[in-house]
């Protein structure tokens, strides 16, 4: 939830890049699969970890490569990126265990 709610906040308050702030879009997958993933349904959560790697590739090159406040939010996002897919690792694995 986390990472959909920066990733929207990102591209239409916190460091819009001028006239694109239509990027906010991106979100729109991640906030489609919430619901499905608050319920622990398995098929979104599986569409969720094929997605927040990309997520996470283009937060990291943003924050490399990206100045100032852009970089700083690029940075946050990318560590949620990666705590989100760890997270989903782990609950795959205890679903596993049971």
């Amino acid at each position: 939830m986390a990472l959909t709610l920066l990733e929207i906040l990102w591209e239409a308050v916190l460091a819009p890049i001028p006239g694109a702030r239509w990027l906010a879009l991106k979100a729109l997958p991640l906030a489609l699969l919430m619901p499905g993933v608050a319920r622990g349904e398995r098929r979104p959560r599986q569409w969720l970890s094929l997605l927040v790697p990309f997520y996470f590739a283009e937060d990291l090159v943003r924050a490399l490569t990206e100045t100032g406040r852009h970089s700083a939010v690029a940075a946050m996002a990318a560590l949620l990126a990666a705590i989100t897919f760890l997270a989903l690792l782990a609950w795959f694995r205890a679903e596993k265990r049971r």
